[in-house]
């Protein structure tokens, strides 16, 4: 299992409308985003900035996120979470979350 933790900001005059989208995910989303072998997923706020903390138990990652990219209804949620959004300038290029460096773990 790896762990990840990636952060964005957000619209503040759309943080409400985000929020709600998230409140009531379609369940396509959510059997999506398990059947690319991910768990323990969580998004925070705070000040205009979304942290998403999320555990992987596949052994091919880029594969998986290739899989999740490629569905439809994935693509249609990512048309409308993706103009709320805000990526950092330091992200990756190509990524749109920038990843974060895991410093400490405790179990």
């Amino acid at each position: 299992m790896r762990r990840f933790g990636q952060i964005i900001g957000v619209d503040p005059e759309q943080f409400e409308t985000y929020k709600a989208y998230h409140a009531a995910v379609w369940p396509e989303i959510l059997e999506k985003i398990t059947a690319c072998n991910i768990r323990n997923y969580s998004i925070f706020h705070k000040d205009n900035q979304l942290f998403a903390y999320f555990e992987y138990i596949g052994d091919d990652f880029a594969a998986d996120m290739a899989k999740m990219a490629a569905d439809p209804k994935t693509k249609e949620w990512w048309a409308i979470m993706e103009p709320m959004q805000k990526p950092v300038a330091t992200r990756t290029l190509g990524d749109w979350w920038a990843s974060m460096e895991e410093v400490f773990h405790l179990d």
